[in-house]
């Protein structure tokens, strides 16, 4: 039987890393596996900071110049893992429909939602993302998630909510349309290049800030361009 050192030591070589599981019941939402049988597990993975940028832009997807590079490099990957472990890979990208990850998220790993709308780990801070998931049929001895209060609750001012400079983000809102604007636009540039301005201003987990490089391609994939 699949166990989930088995489903990390084979996503470890591609920069990704397990970010929690948990047992699904019929509110979850978690789709039927191929058989028809109702999924005992759901395990998420995705990366903290930027690990897997040196995997994936070495790759022939992030190379080859066609649409969403990063989308089927981790199709390739999660779909890979299935042949090795078993299960059911799921995505948090391809709908309509969409399936619910940050909710998922929410239940299996130690993270809160930030003022940004984004969910926040208190140790990666805004760094991190969920590339899919793995379904699978039986329960795995899953471990807990830590108990960690969000770093949030404790943050002086809220940088955050501050820093954007055309005002796009108030909690529980965040204005997309005036957001991307400005990043295509003439005062844009530094967004563009050195990635979102209120994202970089959370003080929590600085240190596994994007690489540059990283940062410029999801700029660069939020306007439309890779």
């Amino acid at each position: 039987m699949t166990e989930w050192q088995d489903v990390q030591r084979l996503a470890e070589p591609h920069g990704l890393t397990l970010r929690g599981g948990f047992h699904p019941g019929p509110a979850d939402g978690v789709p039927a596996l191929p058989d028809g049988r109702a999924p005992g597990t759901l395990v998420l993975l995705g990366h903290g900071g930027g690990t897997i940028w040196l995997a994936f832009s070495r790759s022939a997807e992030f190379a080859d110049g066609a649409p969403d590079p990063l989308d089927r490099w981790t199709r390739r990957i999660l779909d890979g893992l299935t042949g090795a472990v078993g299960g059911a890979a799921l995505y948090p990208f391809g709908g309509p429909p969409w399936l619910p990850f940050q909710r998922w998220a929410l239940r299996a790993d130690t993270i809160s939602v930030s003022p940004l709308g984004i969910l926040v780990h208190p140790d990666f801070g805004l760094w991190h993302a969920y590339r899919g998931a793995l379904a699978f049929a039986g329960r795995l001895d899953l471990p807990r998630p830590e108990p960690r209060p969000s770093p949030c609750e404790s943050c002086a001012g809220r940088p955050c909510l501050a820093s954007c400079p055309v005002d796009a983000f108030a909690p529980g809102q965040y204005e997309v349309d005036r957001c991307r604007s400005h990043v295509r636009g003439p005062a844009g540039g530094t967004c563009r290049e050195q990635g979102c301005l209120a994202r970089l201003a959370c003080p929590i987990g600085r240190s596994h800030a994007y690489p540059p490089a990283q940062m410029a391609f999801h700029m660069a994939a939020f306007l439309g361009g890779r």
